[in-house]
Protein backbone atom coordinates (compact mmCIF):
# COMPACT_ATOMS: atom_id res chain seq x y z
CA UNK A 1 0.00 0.00 0.00
CA UNK A 2 1.91 3.20 -0.96
CA UNK A 3 0.18 6.74 0.26
CA UNK A 4 1.02 10.29 -1.59
CA UNK A 5 1.18 13.36 0.81
CA UNK A 6 -0.32 15.98 -1.39
CA UNK A 7 0.63 19.64 -0.76
CA UNK A 8 -1.26 22.20 -3.23
CA UNK A 9 0.95 25.09 -2.97
CA UNK A 10 0.09 27.40 -5.87
CA UNK A 11 1.43 30.84 -6.64
CA UNK A 12 -1.21 33.31 -7.56
CA UNK A 13 -2.63 33.81 -4.10
CA UNK A 14 -4.42 37.28 -4.75
CA UNK A 15 -5.57 38.40 -0.75
CA UNK A 16 -2.17 37.75 0.20
CA UNK A 17 0.88 37.96 -2.32
CA UNK A 18 2.91 34.78 -2.32
CA UNK A 19 0.83 33.72 0.96
CA UNK A 20 2.15 29.65 0.81
CA UNK A 21 5.62 31.17 0.95
CA UNK A 22 5.13 33.80 3.37
CA UNK A 23 7.04 33.85 6.91
CA UNK A 24 5.14 32.30 9.77
CA UNK A 25 6.08 31.23 13.09
CA UNK A 26 9.63 31.99 11.08
CA UNK A 27 9.56 29.36 8.82
CA UNK A 28 8.09 29.87 4.42
CA UNK A 29 4.12 28.68 5.66
CA UNK A 30 4.07 26.11 3.35
CA UNK A 31 7.21 23.96 5.46
CA UNK A 32 5.28 23.67 8.33
CA UNK A 33 2.99 21.47 6.46
CA UNK A 34 6.07 19.91 5.06
CA UNK A 35 7.68 19.00 7.46
CA UNK A 36 4.62 17.69 9.55
CA UNK A 37 3.75 15.50 6.72
CA UNK A 38 7.43 14.39 7.00
CA UNK A 39 7.72 13.96 10.71
CA UNK A 40 4.30 11.16 10.52
CA UNK A 41 6.37 8.89 8.47
CA UNK A 42 3.32 7.61 6.95
CA UNK A 43 3.70 8.56 3.77
CA UNK A 44 5.71 6.85 0.85
CA UNK A 45 6.23 10.70 -0.65
CA UNK A 46 5.37 13.74 0.27
CA UNK A 47 4.66 16.08 -2.79
CA UNK A 48 4.36 19.52 -3.21
CA UNK A 49 2.33 20.78 -6.41
CA UNK A 50 3.03 24.26 -7.38
CA UNK A 51 3.10 26.06 -10.53
CA UNK A 52 6.14 28.05 -9.52
CA UNK A 53 10.00 27.46 -9.43
CA UNK A 54 11.12 29.71 -6.25
CA UNK A 55 7.72 27.35 -4.97
CA UNK A 56 9.29 24.46 -5.80
CA UNK A 57 13.22 25.06 -4.75
CA UNK A 58 11.32 26.24 -1.36
CA UNK A 59 9.52 22.32 -1.09
CA UNK A 60 12.94 21.02 -1.87
CA UNK A 61 15.04 22.53 0.74
CA UNK A 62 12.15 21.28 3.23
CA UNK A 63 12.23 17.80 1.95
CA UNK A 64 9.29 17.37 0.15
CA UNK A 65 9.14 16.23 -3.58
CA UNK A 66 7.87 18.18 -6.50
CA UNK A 67 8.66 16.24 -9.91
CA UNK A 68 6.46 18.51 -11.84
CA UNK A 69 5.02 21.81 -11.99
CA UNK A 70 0.92 22.52 -12.06
CA UNK A 71 -0.51 23.39 -15.19
CA UNK A 72 -1.00 27.07 -15.65
CA UNK A 73 -4.67 25.63 -16.22
CA UNK A 74 -4.99 24.11 -12.83
CA UNK A 75 -3.21 26.71 -11.19
CA UNK A 76 -6.07 29.97 -11.40
CA UNK A 77 -8.13 31.26 -8.69
CA UNK A 78 -10.91 29.35 -9.94
CA UNK A 79 -9.25 25.43 -10.42
CA UNK A 80 -10.31 22.90 -8.48
CA UNK A 81 -8.28 21.47 -5.73
CA UNK A 82 -8.89 17.56 -7.56
CA UNK A 83 -7.93 18.77 -10.67
CA UNK A 84 -4.22 19.81 -9.59
CA UNK A 85 -4.27 16.22 -7.70
CA UNK A 86 -5.83 14.38 -10.89
CA UNK A 87 -3.00 16.29 -13.05
CA UNK A 88 0.12 14.87 -10.51
CA UNK A 89 -1.28 11.59 -10.14
CA UNK A 90 -0.92 11.03 -13.94
CA UNK A 91 1.93 12.73 -14.25
CA UNK A 92 3.56 10.17 -11.16
CA UNK A 93 1.70 6.87 -13.66
CA UNK A 94 3.72 7.94 -16.62
CA UNK A 95 6.93 7.83 -14.13
CA UNK A 96 5.24 4.39 -13.72
CA UNK A 97 4.74 5.74 -9.59
CA UNK A 98 1.46 5.09 -8.47
CA UNK A 99 -0.15 5.06 -5.16
CA UNK A 100 -3.65 3.35 -3.40
CA UNK A 101 -4.19 7.00 -0.59
CA UNK A 102 -3.38 10.59 -1.20
CA UNK A 103 -4.15 12.54 1.69
CA UNK A 104 -4.42 16.41 1.15
CA UNK A 105 -2.76 18.76 3.45
CA UNK A 106 -3.67 22.22 2.71
CA UNK A 107 -0.21 24.38 3.19
CA UNK A 108 -2.43 27.08 4.82
CA UNK A 109 -3.08 25.16 8.11
CA UNK A 110 -0.07 25.36 9.53
CA UNK A 111 -0.93 24.06 12.97
CA UNK A 112 -1.80 20.61 12.04
CA UNK A 113 0.97 18.57 13.21
CA UNK A 114 2.16 15.01 12.51
CA UNK A 115 0.36 13.31 15.54
CA UNK A 116 -3.55 15.03 14.03
CA UNK A 117 -2.12 13.23 10.34
CA UNK A 118 -1.55 10.41 12.22
CA UNK A 119 -5.11 10.08 14.49
CA UNK A 120 -6.81 11.00 10.95
CA UNK A 121 -4.93 7.75 9.00
CA UNK A 122 -6.15 5.83 11.94
CA UNK A 123 -9.69 6.85 11.62
CA UNK A 124 -9.51 6.09 8.19
CA UNK A 125 -8.16 2.79 7.88
CA UNK A 126 -10.67 1.92 11.01
CA UNK A 127 -13.88 2.68 9.49
CA UNK A 128 -12.73 1.30 5.50
CA UNK A 129 -14.22 4.24 3.83
CA UNK A 130 -13.48 6.10 0.58
CA UNK A 131 -12.60 9.74 2.16
CA UNK A 132 -12.51 11.07 5.13
CA UNK A 133 -12.63 15.27 6.08
CA UNK A 134 -11.14 16.50 9.05
CA UNK A 135 -13.58 18.49 10.91
CA UNK A 136 -14.30 20.91 13.91
CA UNK A 137 -16.94 22.08 16.34
CA UNK A 138 -18.03 25.66 15.34
CA UNK A 139 -18.46 27.95 18.31
CA UNK A 140 -21.60 29.08 17.28
CA UNK A 141 -24.76 27.03 16.78
CA UNK A 142 -26.76 27.70 13.66
CA UNK A 143 -29.61 27.40 15.90
CA UNK A 144 -28.83 30.71 17.63
CA UNK A 145 -28.66 32.76 14.53
CA UNK A 146 -31.06 35.01 13.01
CA UNK A 147 -31.60 36.55 9.87
CA UNK A 148 -32.12 40.72 10.25
CA UNK A 149 -34.48 41.74 7.29
CA UNK A 150 -36.47 45.32 7.83
CA UNK A 151 -36.25 45.07 11.72
CA UNK A 152 -37.50 41.50 11.71
CA UNK A 153 -35.43 38.89 13.15
CA UNK A 154 -36.16 35.61 11.90
CA UNK A 155 -34.61 31.85 12.73
CA UNK A 156 -32.27 30.19 9.97
CA UNK A 157 -33.49 26.88 11.14
CA UNK A 158 -36.63 25.49 12.29
CA UNK A 159 -36.33 25.18 15.99
CA UNK A 160 -38.83 24.48 19.33
CA UNK A 161 -38.19 27.39 20.78
CA UNK A 162 -38.21 25.71 24.42
CA UNK A 163 -35.45 23.60 23.73
CA UNK A 164 -32.27 24.21 25.74
CA UNK A 165 -29.21 25.35 25.20
CA UNK A 166 -27.46 22.04 25.98
CA UNK A 167 -30.17 19.96 24.45
CA UNK A 168 -28.98 21.51 21.00
CA UNK A 169 -27.13 19.53 18.25
CA UNK A 170 -23.08 20.14 17.94
CA UNK A 171 -22.35 20.79 14.80
CA UNK A 172 -19.12 20.46 12.59
CA UNK A 173 -17.45 22.33 9.45
CA UNK A 174 -15.16 21.31 7.41
CA UNK A 175 -12.03 23.16 7.60
CA UNK A 176 -9.80 21.99 5.04
CA UNK A 177 -6.10 21.00 6.88
CA UNK A 178 -6.43 16.81 6.18
CA UNK A 179 -8.44 15.06 3.47
CA UNK A 180 -7.91 11.37 2.88
CA UNK A 181 -9.30 9.60 0.09
CA UNK A 182 -8.96 6.21 -2.11
CA UNK A 183 -7.51 7.26 -5.34
CA UNK A 184 -9.22 4.52 -7.60
CA UNK A 185 -12.14 6.66 -6.14
CA UNK A 186 -10.99 10.10 -7.40
CA UNK A 187 -12.70 11.58 -10.66
CA UNK A 188 -13.65 15.06 -11.69
CA UNK A 189 -16.42 15.46 -9.95
CA UNK A 190 -15.14 14.29 -6.95
CA UNK A 191 -15.97 16.84 -3.57
CA UNK A 192 -13.52 17.61 -1.38
CA UNK A 193 -16.59 18.59 1.35
CA UNK A 194 -18.36 15.51 0.71
CA UNK A 195 -16.62 12.87 2.41
CA UNK A 196 -18.24 9.65 4.03
CA UNK A 197 -16.56 10.32 7.53
CA UNK A 198 -15.70 13.49 9.48
CA UNK A 199 -12.30 13.44 12.06
CA UNK A 200 -12.77 15.69 14.51
CA UNK A 201 -9.40 17.92 15.31
CA UNK A 202 -8.67 20.58 17.56
CA UNK A 203 -10.14 23.50 16.46
CA UNK A 204 -6.87 25.42 17.09
CA UNK A 205 -4.91 22.77 14.70
CA UNK A 206 -7.27 23.97 12.50
CA UNK A 207 -6.48 26.87 11.79
CA UNK A 208 -6.63 28.53 8.24
CA UNK A 209 -4.64 31.49 7.22
CA UNK A 210 -6.07 33.63 4.87
CA UNK A 211 -5.02 36.86 5.21
CA UNK A 212 -2.42 39.58 7.17
CA UNK A 213 -4.65 39.84 9.74
CA UNK A 214 -3.91 35.44 10.70
CA UNK A 215 -0.05 36.07 9.95
CA UNK A 216 0.03 39.08 12.94
CA UNK A 217 -2.34 37.22 15.26
CA UNK A 218 -0.31 34.33 15.17
CA UNK A 219 3.22 35.27 14.38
Amino acid sequence: MKILAYIPARSGSKGVKDKNIKPFKGLPLMAHTILNAMDAKLFDEVMVSTDSEVYRKIALEYGAKAPFLRSEENSSDTALTILGLLEALENYSQLNKRFDHVMILQPTSPLRDARDILKAWECYERNHFQSLASVHKIEINPFLLRTLKNDQLSSLMQVNSTIRRQDMPVFYQVNGAIYIAKVSELNEKTSLNDSVIGHEIEISHALDIDNLKDFDGYN
